[in-house]
């Protein structure tokens, strides 16, 4: 499947050619995963600690830096893409806009040295719950959605080799 992912980087020093093909490799596979057999597009931005706490800030009124924020177009059900999704599709691009995604490298780039993961195991990590975010999984609770997503996850993630 043909998805429409634009990677922009808040900064030059952040711009990567391999962590832009890694992004694209792990969204395309979480989509996959999930059964979207439509094509999509998706806006990835990768920015630091300042800019990921700036757009918290905006958008969800939390002043503090975060790791990843997902920002969905649809409100879908975890696990249940819609079977006919065609009322989805914008008819300018012939693409499903799926939503937009934030990651901070700097957080990211942490996260790794603190887990004992390499930082492509945890950007992917990130892109993959990113994705299922936009794809209406949620763990606002402590209980089954969490678990729920945390399950899907782990086996994509394992899925692309990418394991803690």
């Amino acid at each position: 499947m043909k998805h429409r992912i634009i990677v922009r980087y808040a900064d030059k020093t952040l711009k990567n050619a391999a962590l832009t093909i890694h992004l694209n490799h792990c969204i395309s596979a979480t989509l996959e995963a999930q059964g979207v057999n439509v094509p999509c597009e998706i806006n990835v931005l990768i920015t630091d600690d300042a800019g990921i706490r700036a757009i918290n800030a905006a958008t969800r009124g939390i002043d503090k830096e975060t790791d990843v924020l997902s920002f969905p177009m649809f409100d879908f059900i975890a696990g249940e893409f819609p079977p006919d999704p065609a009322s989805y599709i914008d008819p300018q691009t012939g693409l499903l806009p799926l939503g937009d995604m934030a990651i901070s490298m700097e957080r990211a780039k942490d996260q790794a040295k603190r887990f004992g993961n390499t930082l492509k195991r945890e950007v992917g990590y990130l892109t993959i719950h990113s994705i299922l975010h936009l794809l209406g999984y949620d763990h606002l609770d402590e209980g089954e959605q969490k678990r729920q997503m945390r399950l899907r996850e782990e086996a994509i993630a394992a899925e692309l080799d990418i394991l803690r």
